[in-house]
C-alpha cells in the first residue's frame, strides 16, 4: 500500500476533508497515476447530493497526470507517460465494440458506484474502506487507480494541468456538436447554459464545425461575455420575455440544433417549438429522474424534429480526445478561457465557486 493525499467525502458531510489514505498497487488491467490536476464537474456534485455513491468516497473524474506503475496485463502504457483520464467502460459489450463506450452496458456500476465491479475498492483509511474508482479514477487525490482503457496519452507540448476536463466536460460539449449532431458548416445552433460543457459546445460549433449562427443562452451576463469570446455569434438571457422573438431574429425559421446543458427540463422543453423543421434537440445534462417532456406529437412528427440523449459526447476517447487537444493547440478550441486554477487545499472553495457560477471550469492542482 502507498500513502497518498485525497479529498474525502465522509457520511453526513458536504465539504470534503483532506486525508492521508492508503492506495493499493494496480490490479490486472489497471494503472496507478500520479495526479497533476483534476477538473471539477457538476456531476461530482450530483454524486455528492444524490446518494448514488456510497460514502466515504473520493470523488473526481477529470484527472490528468503521470503514470507511476502499470498492473499485470497492461500494454501501451509505461511509467512516465503523461495521460488524461476519461470515464470507465467494460470494453466488450456491443456499444463498446461499436466505439460508443458512453452507452456501455456496465456504465452506471463502473462509474457511479464507487468500487470495482467485484465490489472491491482501492483506498482505505486506518483499515476502513474508502470508496474509489468513481468514473474509473476518483481523481480528487494525489494518486488514483484507473483502468488502462480509460487513459489517453498527452503529448509533451500539451499543458498537462489543462488536460483533465478533455476527458469529460470538454469532450461532452464538443462531442455533442461534432459526434452526436454532426453539425455542418453554415448551420444554426443554440446552446442552453454557458458552463464548461455549453461553452465547449459553443467553441466547437463555431471554430471546428463552422456553424454560421451560434446562440449562447444563460442567465448570467458575465458568462455570456465569455461565450462571445469563445465563438458565440449571439448571446441571449434565458429569462428574457421576448426570447422567442430574439431567437427568430437571429435564425429566421428556427434553429437547426439545440443543445441543453442546463438540466432544466421545463426550459429545454420550451425550445422544441424554436427548432427549425427537421431540427434536433440534444439533452446532455443531469436531469431529475422524475422529469418528463410534454410536447405536441403531431407537430413533432410533421416537422421531422428529433429529441436525442447524448452521453459523454458519443466519444471514442482514444481518437476524439487527441483530436480536441490538437484543435486547442491550433487555436480552434479556446477552452483555456474558461479555466481557473485552485490548490488542493482550496478544493471546497473551488466547488463552491463552481456551484454559484463564479468559476466556469475549476481545475485543482495537486501538490508537487
Amino acid at each position: 500500500m502507498k500513502e497518498i493525499q485525497a479529498a474525502v467525502l465522509w457520511p453526513g458531510k458536504r465539504d470534503l476533508a483532506l486525508e492521508q489514505l492508503a492506495i493499493e498497487a494496480p490490479r490486472e488491467g489497471e494503472v496507478l497515476v500520479r495526479v497533476v490536476a483534476t477538473g471539477i464537474c457538476h456531476t461530482d456534485m450530483v454524486l455528492r447530493d444524490a446518494g448514488i455513491t456510497p460514502r466515504p468516497v473520493v470523488l473526481g473524474h477529470e484527472g490528468a497526470g503521470v503514470v507511476e506503475e502499470v498492473g499485470p496485463g497492461v500494454s501501451g502504457f509505461a511509467a512516465g507517460d503523461r495521460v488524461a483520464i476519461s470515464f470507465a467502460a467494460c470494453g466488450s459489450c456491443r456499444h463498446c465494440e461499436q466505439d460508443v463506450p458512453g452507452y456501455c452496458e456496465q456504465f452506471f456500476p463502473l462509474n457511479f458506484f464507487g468500487a470495482r465491479l467485484d465490489g472491491s475498492c482501492g483506498l482505505e483509511k486506518d483499515g476502513e474502506k474508502v470508496h474509489s474508482h468513481v468514473f474509473g479514477q476518483s481523481s480528487f487525490a494525489s494518486h488514483c487507480l484507473c483502468p488502462a482503457a480509460s487513459l489517453v496519452k498527452v503529448e509533451e507540448d500539451f499543458p498537462l494541468e489543462l488536460a483533465g476536463p478533455f476527458g469529460c466536460g470538454f469532450q461532452t460539449g464538443a462531442g455533442a456538436v461534432l459526434n452526436s449532431l454532426k453539425v455542418p458548416a453554415g448551420a444554426s445552433i443554440a446552446v442552453l447554459g454557458a458552463g464548461a460543457v455549453g461553452l465547449a459546445a459553443v467553441a466547437a460549433a463555431r471554430h471546428i464545425a463552422g456553424a454560421a449562427t451560434v446562440i449562447a443562452v444563460d442567465i448570467h451576463q458575465e458568462r455570456l461575455e465569455v461565450a462571445a469570446a469563445v465563438g458565440a455569434s449571439h448571446s441571449l438571457v434565458g429569462t428574457a420575455d421576448d426570447l422567442q422573438e430574439q431567437v427568430m431574429a437571429a435564425s429566421p425559421g428556427g434553429v437547426d440544433y439545440v443543445i441543453d446543458t442546463t438540466g432544466k427540463t421545463a426550459f429545454a422543453e420550451r425550445w422544441v417549438p424554436l427548432l427549425a423543421a427537421r431540427g434536433t434537440l440534444a439533452l446532455v445534462a443531469s436531469y431529475p429522474p422524475e422529469d418528463a417532456f410534454s410536447f405536441n406529437t403531431v407537430s413533432l412528427m410533421t416537422s421531422g424534429k428529433k429529441i436525442v440523449g447524448v452521453m459523454e459526447g458519443d466519444s471514442d476517447i482514444v481518437n476524439f480526445i487527441p483530436s480536441l487537444m490538437a484543435h486547442f493547440q491550433a487555436g480552434r478550441f479556446p477552452v483555456d478561457k474558461l479555466v481557473r486554477f485552485y490548490d488542493l487545499a482550496e478544493i471546497n472553495q473551488a466547488i463552491e465557486d463552481s456551484e454559484r457560477g463564479a468559476t466556469i471550469k475549476a481545475i485543482v492542482r495537486m501538490p508537487d
